[in-house]
């Protein structure tokens, strides 16, 4: 199982950063909380505030957890943990995603999110 961490980045509006993959990443285009996966004697925590820098050029600071989803893809399972977090510096700058927006919660569900993080959008909504 690839244990992987995402971040749902709230802004002080209450809206939500939301990422959408490269057409060269596996999920072409799908929508996707912000992360990635937990390197070897690594916390999720630490894996997702480095990811975070690395990816979007952003610090944050969590904030809060929710329940961490199993999802079986044909070629991988994976476990996503989210954490809901504030961003606390730096500007954006899209290092591997095709694009980003930041969405009011009554949003999140029109977009074609990749399939493991379906779950957790719902938690986030009904928390």
């Amino acid at each position: 199982m690839i244990q992987v961490s995402c971040a749902i980045i709230i802004n002080p509006f209450d809206q939500v950063l939301v990422t959408q993959r490269s057409a060269l990443m596996p999920l072409p285009l799908k929508w996707e909380f912000p992360g990635g996966k937990i390197e070897e004697n690594e916390t999720a925590e630490a894996c997702l505030i480095r990811e975070i820098k690395e990816e979007l050029n952003i610090d944050i600071q969590i904030t809060g957890s929710l329940p961490p989803n199993d999802h079986q893809y044909p070629d991988k399972l994976i476990r996503l943990i989210p954490f809901i977090c504030q961003q606390t510096g730096g500007e954006t700058v899209l290092k591997e995603h095709a694009d980003y927006k930041w969405l009011d919660a009554k949003d999140l569900l029109d977009l074609d999110w990749a399939e493991a993080d379906v779950p957790i959008v719902k938690r986030y909504l009904n928390r």
